[in-house]
Order: C-alpha cells, then sequence, then structure tokens
C-alpha cells in the first residue's frame, strides 16, 4: 500500500482509477458463452461449469432434498446470527413501502403513483472461497416484500456440483426455492436468454468480479434489467487523530481480503495516524487466512495524506467509493458534504461488516465510481412505478384550453382534437 503526500490536485484523476481488466478481452468472453448459452442452452452451461468450475454434474438444478439438508450442515449458533440479519433488513426494507398518494392538481384531475413488482428476478451469489450467503439476505429480502413472483437463485458450484450449505440455508429461510450451481458468466447467460432449467428473467441482481460485472452490462442489450454495474469490492476511509488505528487497520482488510482486484483507500490529514495504521495493518495482515488476496489488493491501494479534512472529503467524492468510512471526530458536521458514496459508516464503531451483514442497511453497491449516479440496491430497486390520473368533467374543462394550446404549438392536431372533442361533448 503506497503512502502519497499532499498530491497537486492535477494528480487526482489519476490516483481515483481502480485496477481493471481489458475490456475488450472481457467483451469478447462474454460474446462467445452469451451466444453458445442463446443457442445451446443447458449444453453450453455444462460446458462453461466444468471449464471454470471443474463440474461434471449433469444437473445444476439443486434439489429440494439438498436444501432440506443444508440446515444440518449450519451450526444452530449461525442460524441464529442469519435470523438476526435477515429481522434488521426486513425492517429497514419494510420502512420503504411508499404510501400512496394522490394528488388534486386541478380542480377535478387527480394525479397518483403506485408501484409494482417486477415479475420474474435473478439473483446472483458469488460462491468460491468466500460464499456470501449475507446477500442472500441482501437481495432476496426486497425481491420478497416487493412481492416478485418469481426469484431464482445462481450461485457457483464446488467441484462435486454442490452449494455452499449457508447459501441453501439462507435462500430456503427466506423462501427462495429455485436454486441452481451455475456461477459466472454462464450463470448471468442462462438469466438472459432462459434454458430448458433456468428462467429467463426481467432484471438481474448481485455482485460479482470483473467477468460478471460485463456479463451483467452484456444483458442490458437483450432487453434484461440489472440492479447496477457492481463489481470489485472498495472501501475508502477519512481519519483524524481521534480514530483507533487498529479498528481501520482492521476495516481496510475486510474489504481487501474479498478480491486481489479489490481497492482500500485511506485519507486523512494526519501523517503519524497513517503510519501508526500501516503498521497496525501489516501486523494483522500476517494473521490472515485470505493474507495472500489481502496482499494482492493492496498493491493496487493507498494511502494519501491531505491538509485538511475538507480536502479528504472532496477527493472521497471524486472517488465516489461503494463504502465510505467517516473514523473523525466531527463527523456528523461533515454528512452534508458527502455528495457519492454508496453507503456511509459514522464513527469509530460503526465498521463496514456491521452493513455487510447485519445492520439492516443493504449491502449490494455501486462500485468503480458508479456511485455518482447509481444507488445501492433498496426496495425500489425491485418495483417498477406506474402512475395513474383520472379527470372528470370538470377537469377536462379546466385543463382542456391549455392543452388544446400546447398541442397545437407543437403542431400535434390529434392531439389537441382528443381534447376538443370532449370539450364540444360538453357544451
Amino acid at each position: 500500500m503506497i503512502t502519497i503526500k499532499y498530491p497537486d490536485k492535477k494528480e487526482w484523476n489519476k490516483l481515483i482509477q481502480r485496477p481493471v481488466a481489458s475490456q475488450q478481452e472481457l467483451s469478447e468472453i462474454v460474446k462467445t458463452i452469451f451466444s453458445e448459452v442463446k443457442k445451446d442452452g443447458d449444453k453450453a452451461i455444462s460446458k462453461y461449469n466444468l471449464l471454470f468450475d471443474k463440474t461434471a454434474a449433469k444437473s445444476f438444478a439443486v434439489s429440494d432434498k439438498a436444501i432440506e439438508a443444508s440446515t444440518k450442515n449450519v451450526s444452530k449458533e449461525l442460524r441464529q446470527a442469519i435470523k438476526l440479519a435477515m429481522g434488521n433488513i426486513e425492517k429497514f426494507h419494510k420502512a420503504q413501502r411508499e404510501i400512496k398518494k394522490v394528488v388534486e392538481t386541478t380542480k377535478g384531475v387527480k394525479c397518483w403513483r403506485e408501484s409494482r413488482a417486477i415479475e420474474k428476478v435473478g439473483i446472483y451469489i458469488p460462491g468460491g472461497s468466500a460464499p456470501l450467503f449475507s446477500t442472500v439476505l441482501m437481495l432476496g429480502i426486497p425481491a420478497k416484500i416487493a412481492g416478485c413472483k418469481e426469484i431464482i437463485l445462481c450461485t457457483p458450484p464446488d467441484k462435486n456440483g454442490n452449494v455452499n450449505p449457508a447459501i441453501l440455508f439462507t435462500a430456503n429461510l427466506i423462501g427462495i426455492t429455485k436454486i441452481y450451481a451455475v456461477g459466472g458468466i454462464q450463470a448471468i447467460g442462462a438469466m438472459t436468454f432462459g434454458t430448458k432449467t433456468i428462467l429467463k428473467v426481467d432484471k438481474i441482481f448481485g455482485p460479482g468480479n470483473q467477468y460478471v460485472t460485463a456479463a451483467k452490462q452484456a444483458a442490458q442489450n437483450f432487453g434484461v434489467a440489472i440492479d447496477m454495474p457492481a463489481g470489485p469490492s472498495e472501501v475508502l476511509i477519512i481519519v483524524d487523530k481521534s480514530c483507533n488505528p487498529e479498528f481501520v487497520a482492521a476495516d481496510l482488510l475486510s474489504q481487501a481480503e474479498h478480491g486481489a482486484d479489490s481497492q482500500v483507500i485511506l485519507l486523512s490529514n494526519d501523517v503519524v495516524i497513517v503510519s501508526k495504521t500501516l503498521k497496525e495493518l501489516a501486523k494483522q495482515l500476517t494473521q490472515l487466512p485470505r493474507k495472500e488476496i489481502a496482499t494482492k489488493a493492496l498493491e493496487n491501494s493507498k494511502a494519501i495524506i491531505f491538509k485538511t479534512i475538507d480536502e479528504c472529503i472532496e477527493f472521497s467524492n471524486d472517488y465516489a467509493p461503494e463504502h465510505l468510512i467517516l473514523a473523525i471526530k466531527n463527523y456528523k458536521k461533515f454528512i452534508p458534504e458527502v455528495r457519492n458514496a454508496g453507503s456511509v459508516f459514522l464513527g469509530n464503531y460503526s465498521c463496514e461488516s456491521a452493513g455487510d451483514y447485519a445492520s439492516g442497511t443493504n449491502h449490494t453497491l455501486p462500485t468503480n465510481g458508479y456511485a455518482r449516479n447509481y444507488s445501492g440496491v433498496s426496495l425500489d430497486s425491485f418495483v417498477k412505478k406506474i402512475t395513474f390520473q383520472e379527470l372528470t368533467e370538470e377537469g377536462i374543462s379546466n385543463l382542456g384550453p391549455s392543452i388544446e394550446l400546447m398541442a397545437a404549438a407543437e403542431q400535434l392536431m390529434a392531439h389537441k382534437n382528443a381534447v376538443t372533442v370532449r370539450l364540444n361533448n360538453l357544451k
């Protein structure tokens, strides 16, 4: 993790760049796999499951028996922890339900908006060395609250074709039973085009590596919506002398261990506290089981010294982090200044891990600078908004003449006539 002191503003654009793979290379791989999945369906899925996940299992639909058996392979303590997190996530997302508000814009003209669930959604859950069963909660719970009719889940299998039991337990707990042991680009392709086994969906959710992200973006070209371009995880932490270096180092490593392409950024106005934090980071790194992964991520990470916390906030807004931690004394003062971030953690005890698991907020967040124009997943992500309007005789009489004038000014005479015939009928 390199340290940079007092960078000139002209250097900022270079400093906010993330490590990325060749987009042309990614596009070509996605194009090839999508083409085969569209043409050969399940046969192509099996081919790429064998190629990428080394599993020759003929069926990738997880059986009810395997789902039920998963409970026995998850400790009682973990089951209780998952249920606790589930309760908090439900509370936070149920509070996001929109209450219908009818607005009378003109006498006799009523307008309102109602939510309708997206009918068929697909959830992608990263597996492998870090099976993210917590993401099942983050995506499955709001999908259920929204009322989505079809919810399917795809996640990479192990070499025997099995899915991590914690993922199965969590999915079953919240009522998702259509689970497929399919990962990577082929999973996104299956949900995009549909196969004999896997349902074609209307919208795809879930984080993943750069291959999954590229595949999700490609899915949009085939009429399938996505939650956001969520790629490698990242955190930016702003600290001053009031922070606890041990806490900060732990937070940096909690993101670095996600993957070699993850990135962590430390900003401060205090050289001494940065030095203490980096020493603590080196100490904690040696104790991590995922030390090699975290070490690679730290190679692309930075500690940057600025003159003031205001400058740190300004740089953070340019970077637009997925996770932002304000480990500073007067963090409430700076809340209004935060313009671009996926989720914000305030003070020394608000660790990013709380949001990842159990505080209640959603951890599926925009990365790679997309926090400038995307929100994290919420209940709204699983619904569409439909507007309604109702005009009475009084309403068309009041509004009609203005509509006629505007339509005529745009030379759309059929639009004008649709009002005129009604006004004439009322005379």
